[in-house]
Parts: C-alpha cells; sequence; structure tokens
C-alpha cells in the first residue's frame, strides 16, 4: 500500500526522469533540487522537501505544457498536482 507521501515522491521521480530526458541546460537547478530532495526523502522519510520542490517543478511543467502541449504528459501533471493537493 503505497502512502500520500510515496505518491509524492513518485510523482516527483517522474517529473526528474522528464527533466533529465529532456537536455536542456535551463533544467539543470530543478534537476539537482528534484534529486536532492527525493534523496532526502528516502533517508528520512521526511517530505517537506518534496512539496516544496514538487510544486516548483509543478509550476514549470505547466509551462512548458502551455508553450508545447504534446511534449509533456497530461499525467505526469496530474499526479503532481493530486499529490501535492494532498
Amino acid at each position: 500500500m503505497k502512502t500520500q507521501d510515496e505518491a509524492l515522491r513518485n510523482a516527483c521521480y517522474n517529473a526528474l526522469e522528464f527533466f533529465q530526458k529532456n537536455a536542456n541546460p535551463g533544467f539543470a537547478d530543478i534537476k539537482a533540487k528534484l534529486e536532492y530532495v527525493i534523496g532526502s526523502y528516502d533517508y528520512d522519510k521526511n517530505p517537506i522537501g518534496l512539496f516544496e520542490i514538487g510544486q516548483i517543478a509543478l509550476d514549470i511543467l505547466k509551462e512548458l505544457k502551455k508553450s508545447n502541449p504534446r511534449k509533456v504528459a497530461k499525467k505526469l501533471i496530474e499526479d503532481l498536482e493530486k499529490s501535492l493537493s494532498k
């Protein structure tokens, strides 16, 4: 059974994978932050960083979706929104 925190961790991980696959140098900062908070959560199970950085990642993904709708999967955004709203 996945907890809400684990669902958020997985949504953040999926966002990280998206940013890693899209080799845009502008994504370096968000990639580093996502890697850090995911690792931190895996270590201490405190999700506060996931909420903070997950929201930033969500905002970036929404902006990308506006400019290039086919580039960002709708499910990626929906999973992050759902996990952050809990």
